[in-house]
């Protein structure tokens, strides 16, 4: 029986851009000068309107709202605790899953006992021990934020709270994978995700909107900021946790990017959008109700509609939202379409795609080298964790097939 899938997943900001931390290499908080107003809460009517409609649009019988900001938890508990008791009005008989991304510094007993009473799924950022974590992660008053934020993931863990962490890897923190990684084992972190920052320079289009970041779509803007990873580091950088967990660790500790990489040689449809053949299905919810393409392109021209006014189906299946999805497979260099690690990637996240192809063609991934040595490393390991799945064995005894290094023939 075919699975049932939800036309697409819209992420709500229901404080927008604002948070309490000043963190130096994050691409959101900037967006704040797209707004002429300094109050960014999400007004009641628009949070009804948007659970009302996105349950109503939801085909499958699972709804999953993702909440997250600049810093959702700076709205309190109570507004929550409304969006709670509005999801059980309109849910009818289909259950409902929250998740919300946090800094975690704004954690405490009355957070951690409403997150756990509404089994919350939440997602905590957190870059690695002290000295990496507060290179970026500072408050607005640039002061180090490390101590905090264990503080509320130990709550997380006190109050039984499931929850994965998010580590952004930038230039420096590339260079140390296995202190991050050993780190995260040390806590009992059991899933992690690791995000690359790439940003770029402003051009004299972003400057003039008050950006300090460049845009998705400018043209010749291929200078990275200060703080973006180098491409190949950032491989190199997943190889060295990889090589750790594949002879360690499968099974205990949950790595998305692997896990990623897994169903790709699986065949099975990516459930990232990053390695998805096209995007379009992953839009973003400001707190006024205005709906954009995607997280990182919430920009005028990739505006939609507001949930005010148009249903969920409308923003998806807008032939504007069509384009931008379908725009990632057909724009995708012959280059890329002929490398041997497309199936894995697909180009990865458009945003990244502001490089030439050595042949000259528009559109190349920044992280393209990186990639390329990474999933060319993973490959023969990866055969092996699938050739145990198909025989009904457990991932995790790929660490007693490989005992050393590890030679596989075929492709």
């Amino acid at each position: 029986m075919e699975q049932v899938r939800n036309i697409a997943h819209i992420l709500a900001k229901p404080i927008g851009p604002q948070c309490n931390l000043n963190c130096g290499y994050c691409f959101y908080t900037e967006k704040s000068v797209l707004y002429r107003t300094q109050n960014f809460r999400m007004a009641d009517e628009v949070l009804e309107t948007y659970i009302r409609k996105y349950i109503a649009a939801s085909k499958a019988p699972e709804v999953s709202f993702v909440w997250q900001g600049g810093e959702p938890t700076l709205l309190g508990v109570d507004f929550f605790r409304k969006a709670i008791s509005l999801q059980r009005r309109y849910a009818g008989d289909k259950r409902i899953v929250n998740s919300l991304q946090t800094n975690g510094t704004l954690l405490d007993d009355e957070w951690c006992g409403f997150l756990k009473d509404n089994d919350f799924l939440v997602g905590i950022s957190l870059d690695g021990p002290a000295d990496i974590h507060d290179r970026y992660r500072l408050s607005q008053a640039r002061t180090e934020t490390f101590t905090t934020v264990l503080k509320g993931f130990r709550l997380l863990k006190e109050y039984d709270i499931p929850f994965n962490v998010l580590c952004c890897v930038t230039k420096e923190s590339a260079y140390q994978a296995k202190e991050i990684y050993q780190f995260f084992k040390y806590e009992g972190i059991k899933f992690i995700q690791f995000i690359p920052i790439v940003e770029r320079q402003p051009d004299a289009v972003a400057i003039e909107l008050g950006l300090r970041h460049g845009m998705p779509g400018a043209k010749k803007a291929t200078e990275v900021t200060l703080w973006s990873v180098e491409a190949e580091e950032y491989g190199d950088f997943l190889i060295t946790i990889f090589d750790e967990w594949v002879r360690n660790d499968v099974g205990t500790v949950h790595v998305m990017n692997f896990e990623w990489a897994l169903e790709a040689w699986l065949g099975l449809e990516a459930t990232v959008c990053v390695f998805a053949k096209q995007c379009g299905e992953a839009l973003v919810m400001e707190h006024d109700g205005t709906v954009y393409s995607c997280d990182h392109y919430v920009y005028p021209e990739y505006q939609l509609g507001n949930i005010l006014t148009s249903t969920p189906e409308e923003l998806v299946q807008s032939q504007k939202q069509r384009q931008f999805g379908l725009a990632k497979k057909e724009k995708l260099p012959a280059y890329c379409r002929n490398c041997a690690a497309e199936f894995a990637c697909h180009g990865e996240c458009p945003k990244h795609r502001f490089l030439q192809t050595p042949d000259g063609e528009e559109g190349l991934n920044y992280l393209c080298a990186g990639y390329k040595r990474y999933f060319q490393h993973i490959h023969p390991y990866m055969k092996v964790i699938r050739q145990l799945i198909e025989n009904n064995l457990p991932p995790a005894k790929v660490m007693d097939v490989i005992k050393g290094p590890l030679i596989v023939k075929g492709d």
